[in-house]
């Protein structure tokens, strides 16, 4: 049992450090309430499980070509800067009455999956540092343990999930409307923040900066 609790705050230290999903999420349960950010967590949550099939088939050696490393930041870069858009677009739409999203719950979901799958660190992250995580627990336990535990790594995203889903619709509804634009576009720059910093790894990995 000691051993699954571990995984599962393996999980959870892989959710809470500030990134793009993270702001996503604020975002969207400021504009939209608790469906929408836990939808964006979701979808994040989904492209992890593929990070971590993909490691079982060994897929990490594909990743190290350099043009494949540019093509991932790169194209990181525009998925954020196309999210940072919508949500200064979003900011607008902020008004004392209830808010009426405009996008469904699947095109969030969408959303946050592109978000999670398209950035290059979480990529280096499942297919590194868990891949070697990986290696050590195949080597000590069996197979059954083995999807055990990776489960628990799982179930430690969604409990990020939950609560962040949670936290950000709960400012929507005790923040005032001209507060809660003021996170929204905090939100948007964040990403948009990421969005340069992945453009600037490409740069650098393309010109050999």
């Amino acid at each position: 049992m000691g051993v699954f609790v571990s995984y599962i705050l393996l999980g959870l230290s892989l959710a809470a450090p500030i990134g793009p999903i993270n702001a996503a999420q604020i975002d969207q349960g400021i504009k939209n309430g608790f469906l929408h950010s836990w939808a964006i967590g979701l979808g994040s949550i989904v492209a992890d499980l593929l990070f971590i099939l993909c490691v079982f088939f060994g897929v990490v050696h594909f990743l190290e070509i350099p043009l494949m490393k540019s093509f991932l930041w790169l194209f990181g870069a525009f998925v954020l800067f196309y999210t940072a858009f919508e949500s200064f677009k979003g900011t607008k739409e902020i008004g004392i009455g209830e808010l009426r999203s405009k996008e469904s719950l699947k095109k969030t979901f969408t959303n946050g999956f592109l978000l999670a799958i398209t950035n290059p660190l979480s990529i280096l992250f499942w297919l590194g540092i868990y891949g070697s995580i990986l290696a050590d627990t195949i080597h000590r336990y069996n197979l059954a343990q083995v999807l055990l535990y990776g489960g628990a790594v799982l179930l430690g995203l969604m409990i990020w999930d939950v609560f962040m889903a949670s936290v950000s619709s709960g400012f929507r509804k005790v923040l005032t409307p001209s507060l809660l634009r003021v996170i929204s576009t905090l939100s948007g720059l964040s990403l948009l923040g990421f969005a340069a910093y992945f453009g600037f790894q490409a740069f650098k990995l393309l010109f050999h900066f």
